[in-house]
């Protein structure tokens, strides 16, 4: 694992600095050329460069940090820091649309004619080929490696070419028609950064405040839970995200009541391994269930109760179950579905149902959250 991070990090770093290296020269030519030509467009496009420079920055210390080993005070490690730095650059995005929008508002209320040349538009066409590649190029890479931070700074990167593009079409139409249209494109060009800005940043909160399981993930550990001989049901999976690609999670399994605690330590400890083997994913915690095999009056009980559990709409899961003859007291496990409009209600009617069926009995009964629920 340690590699794969060591991979991981040294990846996002190098993407980084490629961004970094680009968008400082580009930044550089478009000042001069801007500043020649007095083409407000052209000088924004360049504090822009610089705002990506300072993003990849920004990636790059995020990533060193996230990549710190855990210690007492954080011992799931540093990795939601990369969230974070993901925040950062989406809020960079954000006033630099806000910024680009009141200069080119002031640009309207106040005109100024530009002053174009064949070099100053080969440059900007150039540039918007190299922001093209840029974007495509730290998109691909942050998909590949699972950074957010590098996914934000490729389509920012992106939206920097329209922005270029934008310019050389807004210069085309000055020379042809002698009508500048550079600050009226501007401002529409803000307000498309300001919504990306926007988007960025509402995802990036979502995943900080902690987003539901990855669902083919969950499915694909429950299978790999179930393999394992002796295991009757897979339930209660929760995910606990801190960072991408590092996760931490705890299960309940249903296991038969002549297990022995040999037996049990010896099962956990080997769905443990191959989970962590095969997804990467370590479970903290394997609660156990304990299902009635030895009592075949108990096994028919279990069957009554899922057909009125069961009977009920939106109720997804049944587990958990066990019945105490002697101690009069049943318990089993509910999971309903987030579907239904009063979920507390539901479970009520569950209850009050299987009361009516075991009057005898007292129940406890637990309504569970399935977190991949589709």
């Amino acid at each position: 694992m340690n590699g794969i991070e060591t991979s991981r990090e040294k990846t996002i770093v190098k993407t980084s600095i490629v961004g970094i290296v680009a968008n400082v020269f580009l930044a550089g030519f478009k000042a001069v050329i801007g500043l020649m030509t007095n083409s407000i467009a052209i000088v924004l496009d360049a504090v822009n460069n610089i705002s990506d420079a300072g993003s990849s920055l920004i990636t790059i210390v995020g990533t060193k940090l996230a990549g710190k080993e855990p210690d007492k005070k954080h011992p799931f490690g540093y990795g939601r820091i990369e969230y974070l730095s993901a925040m950062i650059i989406s809020v960079i995005v954000l006033y630099a649309g806000i910024t680009s929008f009141v200069e080119s508002v002031k640009q309207i209320i106040h005109p100024e004619t530009p002053e174009y040349n064949a070099v100053s538009l080969i440059i900007v066409a150039v540039a918007v080929v190299v922001k093209i590649l840029l974007g495509r190029y730290v998109k691909s890479v942050g998909v590949k490696v699972n950074s957010d931070a590098l996914i934000n700074s490729g389509e920012d990167a992106t939206l920097d070419s329209v922005i270029s593009a934008s310019t050389l079409v807004a210069a085309g139409i000055f020379l042809v028609f002698h009508v500048s249209l550079e600050a009226w494109l501007g401002a529409v060009i803000s307000l498309v950064i300001i919504k990306s800005g926007v988007e960025m940043l509402r995802d990036t909160i979502s995943q900080i405040l902690g987003e539901r399981n990855d669902k083919e993930l969950a499915r694909a550990i429950r299978d790999t839970v179930l393999s394992f001989p002796g295991v009757l049901g897979a339930y209660d999976l929760v995910m606990n995200n801190y960072g991408p690609d590092t996760w931490n999670g705890s299960i309940h399994i249903e296991v038969p009541d002549t297990y022995s605690a040999d037996e049990l330590d010896q099962l956990i400890r080997e769905i443990t391994m191959k989970v962590l083997r095969e997804h990467h994913v370590i479970l903290t915690a394997i609660g156990v269930y304990s299902v009635n095999t030895k009592d075949e009056e108990i096994m028919q009980a279990r069957r009554r109760v899922e057909e009125i559990v069961f009977s009920h709409e939106h109720v997804r899961q049944m587990h958990g179950f066990y019945l105490m003859k002697e101690q009069k007291k049943l318990r089993f496990d509910i999971v309903i579905s987030f579907d239904a409009k009063d979920r507390r209600a539901v479970c009520n009617e569950v209850v009050a149902d299987v009361q009516k069926a075991f009057p005898d009995y007292e129940l406890q009964v637990a309504m569970d959250t399935d977190f991949a629920e589709e």
